[in-house]
């Protein structure tokens, strides 16, 4: 618990019964599931579909990042959304393995009403997350600096507050009766009461955040250093990259997730110009509105940025899905007007493949029309220098051009 005065992780630990047997000493077991929901290609927040394959395959990632052992996954093929999210056949199939895993992982984030029953159907031994959760789990790990606490407790209250109904059914065979409320109603109001309070509080202390970081783009723009940030799909080699070119020794690690709290440092380009780099969260799809909203104090470095650097693992098999991810956040966000040089990172796992010519990169060409694109190894430093000729190219055009006011 981070400072709260609720627990926050109530999902992962309130239906372990007190006579089981200790887990700590090794790793959940943990299920997962899928649906594909037949005729539709987007999710409710407009973000692309992937092939169910690809969706449990990332999830599983998510899983390890978190800790847990993929012990087995099921898919199915719905005609819509149940109110248990998978039909009743895979869930009685899944009541049935409960002894061989803790914790069942959906790759949707589920409503309310369908953890509550999914939870009754396949009894208390069994603990039922869904992916925001578990994104936020993994952002709760990460977490180091205060803020970055900050932003993951606010995300994880505003999650938690809507499922707090079911919490303490256990209470409700207590008391009460016909016409009257029993105390489980009564400790689910204080819990609300509880929660919002923390939330406001919460918010307070992000706004002082915002404050604090605007003073520093205030001194960016008297001293007109241009801000260039990173952004991409988490594990895209962003913080390598970072490091290669600055020297700044942030962690750079295959971990989803690694780096949480923006770093910036001063660079001077080949042709003598001073500029501010700047390494962002990585993005992910599906990823949980209320982290985006959470994480906003964060994201509005990449408003001040004069310049986005998109980095690309070019050698990733849903590569052209993650760009379009996260392009798709950064509409959210509006900053798909910012300009943007396209990076594929990566090229010396792919040297003497035929991926290089391969259709992903002549529709990348294609689709992204005047988009610079550069195609680099940050690892091997292979491609640096048409990096920074791109860039002092790029900057040389926007502090001459209209916006240079904002830098």
């Amino acid at each position: 618990m981070m400072g709260g005065e609720y627990p926050l992780q109530v999902w992962r630990d309130k239906k372990i019964p007190r006579s089981s047997v200790s887990t700590k000493d090794r790793p959940e077991r943990v299920f997962l599931a899928g649906v594909h929901v037949k005729k539709r290609s987007r999710d409710h927040s407009g973000d692309l579909l992937w092939p169910i394959n690809d969706a449990l395959e990332e999830l599983g990632n998510l899983v390890s990042a978190a800790g847990g052992i993929v012990v087995g996954s099921v898919k199915q093929n719905l005609e819509r959304n149940t109110h248990t999210y998978l039909g009743k056949g895979k869930v009685e199939e899944l009541r049935c393995l409960s002894h061989k895993y803790d914790t069942l992982v959906l790759d949707d984030e589920l409503t309310p009403t369908q953890q509550r029953n999914l939870e009754i159907a396949l009894g208390e031994d069994v603990k039922v997350i869904d992916r925001s959760a578990l994104i936020l789990d993994i952002f709760a790990k990460r977490a180091v600096t205060r803020e970055g606490r900050l932003q993951v407790e606010l995300a994880q209250h505003e999650y938690l507050l809507p499922r707090l109904a079911g919490q303490w059914s256990h209470l409700e065979r207590l008391g009460g009766g016909i016409g009257t409320r029993g105390p489980g109603e009564t400790q689910i109001e204080t819990d609300r009461r509880l929660i919002r309070r923390r939330i406001q509080l919460l918010k307070r202390q992000l706004g002082n955040v915002r404050k604090h970081r605007s003073l520093y783009r205030i001194n960016r723009w008297k001293r007109q250093a241009p801000v260039i940030a990173l952004v991409g799909y988490t594990n895209a080699g962003k913080s390598t990259l970072f490091n290669v070119l600055t020297s700044a020794g942030v962690i750079a690690s295959p971990r989803l997730f690694a780096t949480l709290d923006p770093v910036t440092r001063r660079f001077r380009l080949p042709s003598g110009i001073e500029i501010l780099f700047t390494d962002t969260v990585g993005f992910i799809n599906k990823l949980p509105p209320t982290l985006i909203a959470a994480f906003r104090a964060t994201l509005e470095e990449l408003h001040d940025a004069t310049l986005l650097m998109h980095v690309v693992d070019i050698n990733h098999s849903k590569a052209a899905e993650q760009v379009e991810s996260v392009e798709r956040i950064l509409e959210d966000l509006d900053l798909d007007i910012k300009p943007i040089v396209l990076i594929l990172n990566k090229i010396d796992l792919l040297l003497g493949k035929e991926v290089l010519n391969s259709g992903f990169l002549c529709d990348i060409r294609s689709q992204k029309g005047d988009t610079d694109i550069v195609m680099l190894s940050a690892t091997k430093r292979i491609g640096l220098e048409k990096l920074m000729d791109c860039i002092d190219e790029r900057l040389a055009g926007i502090l001459q051009g209209p916006v240079a006011k904002y830098i």
